[in-house]
């Protein structure tokens, strides 16, 4: 009896985390309908409510704003934009903070989150994996004549927090795995292990 409920567990629970993940996403997505009359929603135009119609609208926009500011005049709108919101004491230094952020994560020649390392975290002999955002500023650097790198330790099963050390580079490990695969590893409490690319390798040859 506990055999089949713990398979019939393993089956649903997933599944069901999944729906509920991507009803969060595509609810909060159809929020950006409020940006349009209402004469043009589609329980206005259909009589019904239509999921997901609210998330093709995001990405519409989302693909509109990079292709209109990929040109000078763009370009030039953004920098004014940016300009207005720096002149506001409070919303600059919230605005200007998270876009460090985005642009170190999300730029093709960021290296934020670009390799996944072996750390020993809380202390000495004890291992996590930590993702390389880095370097340390160049005050830090003043201070401290090791060569130092900037990584992020996720916790478990919420990778989204977590902590930010600085650590000596001859003390991390390279991993010879993907930042996904690290992070599914780091979600499921070291239950999904990934694949061991060394030993397939060795296999091959």
């Amino acid at each position: 009896m506990r055999k089949y409920l713990v398979t019939g567990l393993l089956i649903w629970i997933p599944l069901v985390i999944t729906l509920w993940v991507l009803d969060l996403i595509v609810s909060t997505l159809d929020q950006s309908l409020r940006l349009l009359p209402v004469q043009w929603h589609p329980r206005v135009l259909v009589g019904l409510d239509i999921p997901g119609v609210g998330m093709l609208l995001s990405l519409v926009v989302v693909f509109l704003t990079g292709l209109m500011t990929r040109n000078i005049i763009g370009e030039r709108l953004v920098a004014y934009w940016e300009g207005l919101l720096g002149r506001i004491p409070i919303v600059r230094s919230i605005y200007s903070s998270v876009k460090q952020v985005s642009d170190t994560i999300l730029s093709p020649s960021g290296q934020a989150f670009r390799q996944a390392l072996l750390v020993q975290y809380p202390r000495a002999g004890v291992w996590t994996i930590a993702f390389q955002t880095g370097a340390p500023a160049a005050e830090v650097r003043r201070h401290v004549a090791t060569d130092m790198v900037s990584v992020y330790v996720p916790t478990t099963p919420n990778p989204t927090s977590g902590f930010f050390l600085m650590v000596p580079r001859a003390e991390t490990i390279e991993l010879n795995m993907s930042v996904d695969e690290a992070l599914k590893y780091v979600v499921s409490m070291g239950v999904v292990a990934p694949v061991d690319r060394s030993a397939a390798t060795h296999a091959s040859v």
